[in-house]
């Protein structure tokens, strides 16, 4: 059985998931649900996801600080990516959470200035852009 779920980052936006369940434990979510325990699958689905991720808190935070990520948004902008090329610099985006590169970025400026991507989470750049980067995304 198959069944959908929006994850909600706190004060971003959302992404959805799809998840596959068996029977049983997709009856026992309904059950928890039917007894009042939550509003609905989702809520259920979201806190089990959530308290999870607090069992896990302090790897997370080890891995970002190892592996020298950025948590939650990294917005990079035409500004930044301009002053990156003047210095002669580049950029390696590496974000847990989502990387957004502004629609005001150009493909050739991306390509000239973006060394590498790798993003555990979600990426929102234009097509053309993606298009530019597609060999140094991870």
């Amino acid at each position: 059985m198959t069944t959908a779920l929006v994850a909600r980052p706190r004060g971003g936006d959302t992404e959805k998931l799809t998840i596959n369940l068996g029977v049983v434990d997709l009856g026992r979510i309904d059950l928890l649900v039917d007894e009042g325990f939550y509003s609905n699958r989702t809520d259920l689905i979201r806190t089990a996801i959530r308290n999870q991720l607090s069992v896990h808190e302090q790897t997370v935070k080890e891995s970002v600080s190892r592996r020298s990520l950025v948590l939650g948004l990294r917005h990079v902008d035409r500004e930044e990516l301009e002053r990156l090329k003047a210095e002669g610099q580049t950029l390696e985006l590496r974000v847990v959470g989502l990387a957004r590169i502004d629609a005001s970025v150009s493909a050739a400026l991306a390509r000239a200035t973006i060394r590498a991507v790798k993003v555990l989470g979600a990426f929102e750049a234009s097509a053309a852009v993606r298009k530019a980067l597609a060999d140094r995304i991870a």
